[in-house]
């Protein structure tokens, strides 16, 4: 069978169980359709929190990222396995322990106030729609090249399978969606990424593969090989990346904390039965995490090597039938300035060639020339990996507009038949807006989810670590901070990335994707600092904390 046949058939099998275990496991409560009826063992709720995490910017972009900026690109991994290690000690069991389903209703309650609860309500959405913008962009891609119709209609055809799933099954359908998505998109990857790997060197394992020498008896180490190449087209070495210090520290310090932020990660440690299960979760998701994160530095470069090795210097006419098709829409671009038809991939004016990054882990399988099988599989994890976490994040923003926003703020008195209604409409508006981004995002997959990161560190998690550490942190501080950080760093993100302002007036340096670090700092500035202000919390809202902080059993200060 051919790619075609192959990916058809392996996207409606997927496709056929996702709908399934949504139709088995629809909710029927609320509390079914936000943290499915908090029921869900630790174990499974790892997995599926590691395929809520794992979207579309780890599966499909982040090799690509990795690919083209070598040691600068590990940023994007370090950040977010170092985040799952601070939400799962400093947030999560805490968070679990409140007993909320959301963020917003988190904000609300511990700050007293629906002011605060509004404003966490439009953080929520601001983070959710941009994280959803890169997942609906993967979507585009896979189905634009696996099923040869352009990006557009791709996307449209994403958007609407995920709703149905969605909408019908709510957390818990889209729980057990997410376990099988986990087992799919794992597979995908690290199949290709074994057989590649036994390709060039030999090894098995990718991870000792990226460290050991090509298999074409010059006994050169591939890294090695990476740097030449590198070198000789006008690229920093691979293994020293492009990227300040400064950048670095401050993306990788944004996604840490930015993950302790993120309201779609967040809301999945409420569906656990205990408080000792949500950290467990945290635990479970990071191992999961890291099955496919230890082999995306391995493929990063071997798909940059075998792309080099493909293209460079070669006759645009001996081109292979992938190129070609990745070209008809417009993924990879060759511009023949010297009409010779000779591609120059270069990192100078003189270079011919465009490759987008998101396509390079989908086209390494067919750069290697791998069975049509695996082709076809890759296919099917990059839609497993970016549906997964549009389901997710379908479910903060209708849970924000439905019960934060209107149950909570518009109408006490609506019915659970009511809410789950406004629920599933606010659905179906944020699909709609999910479609415009993913046809028209603001960057690369992984860059534009990136930018949630920022906003999630810049508006919640400062008021969260607070909100569970500092006792007397007050409704007034709590709704400064969280105004200051968010307006900061969506300005700065709308400043850069839409406004198209020179890179070079970046503040000391930092892209959007890493200006979080410096929203969090302002945040907490401005938290503390007006807090003084204005009177404490009530003594019951303080004893609140304190029980939120302390296991049952154990003596709490006596200090009240």
């Amino acid at each position: 069978m051919n790619v075609i046949t192959y990916t058809y058939l392996f996207v409606a099998l997927t496709f056929a169980i996702y709908i399934f275990i949504a139709i088995r496991t629809r909710a029927k409560s609320t509390k079914d359709y936000y943290v499915a009826n908090s029921g869900v063992h630790p174990i499974l709720n790892g997995m599926a929190t590691a395929a809520d995490w794992m979207s579309a910017s780890a599966f499909i972009s982040l090799p690509g990222l990795i690919g083209f900026f070598g040691y600068g690109g590990s940023v994007y991994l370090l950040g977010a396995t170092g985040g799952f290690v601070v939400l799962s000690l400093l947030i999560a069991p805490y968070l679990r322990k409140f007993g909320k389903y959301t963020v917003p209703d988190f904000v609300g309650d511990r700050y007293y106030s629906n002011k605060a609860r509004f404003i966490a309500v439009i953080c929520a959405l601001f983070i959710s729609f941009t994280y959803l913008a890169g997942q609906m962009r993967g979507v585009g891609i896979v189905f634009s090249r696996f099923l040869e119709v352009n990006i557009n209609t791709g996307v449209f055809i994403g958007a609407a399978i995920v709703f149905f799933y969605a909408v019908l099954g709510g957390m818990k359908g889209i729980t057990y969606t997410q376990i099988a998505q986990y087992i799919v998109l794992l597979t995908a990857f690290i199949t290709p990424c074994i057989f590649i790997s036994i390709m060039l060197t030999n090894q098995m394992i990718p991870s000792f593969g990226l460290g050991s020498t090509l298999n074409d008896g010059s006994g050169v180490y591939l890294l090695d090989k990476l740097d030449g190449l590198h070198q000789e087209l006008g690229f920093s070495e691979y293994t020293t990346g492009g990227k300040s210090k400064i950048e670095m520290f401050a993306i990788i310090a944004t996604m840490m904390i930015g993950t302790a932020g993120l309201p779609h990660v967040i809301v999945r440690f409420f569906t656990v039965p205990k408080v000792s299960d949500a950290r467990k979760s945290g635990g479970y998701a990071l191992f999961f995490i890291a099955l496919m994160f230890l082999a995306i530095p391995a493929i990063g470069a071997f798909s940059k090597y075998i792309l080099i090795e493909t293209v460079s210097n070669q006759h645009y006419i001996d081109m292979p039938s992938w190129f070609k098709t990745w070209e008809e829409i417009g993924l990879i671009t060759f511009t023949d300035l010297n009409q010779d038809g000779i591609i120059q991939y270069t990192n100078s004016n003189n270079n011919e060639l465009f490759v987008d990054s998101d396509i390079i882990f989908l086209a390494t399988s067919e750069m290697a020339k791998l069975p049509n099988w695996v082709i076809a599989l890759v296919a099917s994890g990059g839609l497993a990996a970016a549906l997964s976490t549009a389901a997710g994040l379908l479910l903060v923003i209708s849970t924000s507009i439905a019960h934060d926003l209107f149950k909570k703020q518009i109408n006490h008195k609506l019915s659970e038949q009511q809410e789950l209604m406004i629920a599933r409409i606010a659905s179906a508006f944020s699909i709609g807006v999910g479609i415009y981004f993913g046809i028209y995002p603001p960057s690369f997959v992984a860059e534009t989810t990136t930018l949630a990161f920022s906003i999630a560190a810049s508006a919640f998690f400062p008021i969260i670590f607070l909100g569970i550490f500092y006792k007397k942190m007050n409704s007034q501080g709590a709704i400064a901070g969280m105004l200051t950080g968010m307006i900061f760093s969506v300005s700065y993100i709308i400043y850069f990335k839409f406004l198209d302002a020179d890179p070079e007036t970046y503040l000391f340096g930092i892209s959007p994707q890493g200006i979080g670090i410096v929203g969090m700092t302002l945040n907490f500035i401005v938290a503390l600092s007006v807090v003084r202000f204005f009177p404490p919390p009530s003594q019951e809202i303080q004893l609140l904390v304190e029980d939120m902080r302390y296991p049952k059993g154990t003596n709490k200060p006596l200090n009240h």
